[in-house]
């Protein structure tokens, strides 16, 4: 044996076999403090191969198959060899959400601080309370109401190009989801930054990039070889989610280095230059950005120019197709429910008898069964599916240990759906939300905004605008789906995403 090989193999056995043997016995010792709890999957590998063969709808019916098995409300799957404890009794997750301790997203989040950076959906510790702080005063009532004239104007928008839609193709039934993403789009960009994006009309290349990097990152997901960074990076899709990223932040920078050009200027509407891709603050309104930068005025510690564009860039992105998919899952169960449609058709023209004009904040808040009917949608097909949470310290449930480092998911689309709490569970009931039908449900039940410190802090914003895109189309229309809810395929990401076009025919009312 040569020098060289001595070298290797000295190496090897004084570098790899110690990392070999201190992964084997830290494995052995997690799982032998996870060993009381059910599991699924074996060493080494897990359920990994399993779930890459299923379809998106497969995995569905993978996760639902698992809330039959462990009735207790709580099981380990295994992936390699990385342990996810899912828990979805209501029970357990009021130990979990309330934690101000145990509040680290932790995998998959980590896949999403490329586009949001430390924004308030990735941060955690000091920097997270200290954000949550600070934007916080944002989202205060006063402020959704001038946010409610942009989502009206928006809206209007929205019902003429489905109008056109309906007129280039009389009878045909139409796939809303696009429609309900332009729109949720259009509405985020101008609330968010200022910024009118035409979404709904034209392409640019900012509204392109963030479809695209969306859907690059929500592929991402399901294909775990693409979870190592560098090697993602290296990969043709991760060059594109790259160069896609720079198209985002390179904008939202710049929409951030007009608004504070402005602002010293005393200026807060700067006026459009005839190089402009998009129509940046054609109005004097306040965006989040504007409500944003005043609050840092005011901070002690104030966030940098990176850190603003984070909390931007994360508005944007939770406030987008979570929003759009509320909206089309809406649209689709009152579609396949025609009964509790009606009801809601009674309810508009009651509220609005023959007006024309749009709907004001006082009017959407006397729509109840309207808001029922969110709330049934958001049980059936809530947005955000899964929350995980990587534990900071060790966590009793029962008999069971959690320990410190691993993750957990609060498992949201099986709490909804899990018969020891619902009765039903698939069927489409608006009036499990009246009062009286809710007095002694579990807190934890029904959490389609999360709960706790880090529950959705824009949860108020998306429901005044899921109601004011509802009411607009329904005061025009009678939908009916072409699918009914046993044969429509949906897949499991960070959000409830259709697997196909949601197509719905759009009957004009008398």
């Amino acid at each position: 044996m040569d020098l060289i090989s001595l070298i290797l193999c000295a190496l090897f056995i004084v570098l790899i076999i110690p990392s070999i043997i201190s992964t084997i016995y830290h494995q052995y010792i997690l799982r032998q403090n996870l060993k009381n709890i059910p599991q699924v999957g074996r060493f080494p590998f897990g359920v990994a191969f399993e779930l890459v063969k299923l379809t998106d709808y497969e995995r569905i019916l993978w996760f639902a198959q698992r809330m039959t098995d462990f009735k207790d409300g709580i099981y380990i799957y295994w992936l390699g060899i990385k342990p996810l404890i899912s828990i979805f009794k209501p029970e357990i997750l009021e130990i979990i959400f309330p934690s101000t301790v145990n509040i680290k997203k932790g995998f998959p989040y980590e896949m999403l601080e490329p586009w949001l950076g430390n924004g308030l959906l990735t941060s955690t510790g000091k920097q997270w309370n200290h954000d949550r702080k600070l934007i916080g005063p944002t989202f205060h009532f006063s402020i959704l109401d001038q946010f409610a004239v942009i989502m009206s104007e928006k809206t209007e928008i929205l019902t003429k190009c489905l109008e056109k839609e309906i007129a280039k193709n009389p009878g045909k039934a139409i796939d809303i989801y696009p429609f309900a993403n332009n729109v949720a789009l259009d509405i985020i960009c101008e609330t968010a930054m200022g910024v009118d994006v035409h979404a709904q009309e034209s392409d640019t290349k900012y509204t392109i990039s963030i479809h695209r990097t969306s859907k690059l990152i929500f592929n991402r997901f399901l294909q775990p070889w693409y979870w190592i960074d560098w090697f993602y990076n290296m990969m043709p899709p991760g060059k594109e989610h790259n160069s896609l990223l720079n198209t985002i932040h390179t904008f939202t920078k710049e929409v951030i280095h007009k608004k504070k050009i402005a602002r010293q200027s005393g200026n807060d509407s700067p006026s459009k230059n005839e190089d402009d891709e998009l129509d940046i603050g054609k109005r004097k309104r306040k965006a989040f950005l504007d409500l944003l930068l005043d609050q840092n005025e005011k901070a002690e510690t104030p966030l940098t120019d990176d850190e603003l564009r984070a909390q931007v860039d994360t508005f944007m992105f939770e406030g987008h197709d979570t929003t759009a998919v509320a909206i089309t899952w809406t649209l689709f169960l009152l579609g396949n429910n025609l009964e509790h449609q009606e009801k809601l058709h009674e309810e508009l023209e009651e509220v609005f008898k023959d007006s024309k004009t749009p709907a004001s904040v006082k009017e959407l808040s006397q729509l109840k069964y309207l808001d029922r009917v969110i709330k049934e949608t958001l049980r059936l097909f809530p947005s955000v599916p899964i929350i995980t949470r990587k534990l900071e310290e060790d966590v009793k449930i029962d008999n069971y240990t959690l320990p410190k480092d691993t993750t957990v998911l609060l498992e949201i689309a099986l709490t909804h759906k899990n018969p020891q709490v619902w009765t039903d569970p698939n069927k489409f009931d608006p009036d499990r939300f009246l009062p009286e039908n809710s007095k002694h449900r579990h807190p934890y039940a029904y959490v389609p905004f999360s709960a706790g410190p880090r529950n959705c802090i824009g949860q108020r914003f998306a429901l005044l605008e899921e109601k004011t895109i509802l009411t607009a189309i329904l005061r025009k229309w009678r939908v009916k789906s072409a699918k009914t809810t046993e044969t429509i395929q949906y897949g499991l990401s960070l959000i409830y995403r259709p697997c196909e076009e949601i197509l719905i025919h759009f009957i004009p009312k008398k």
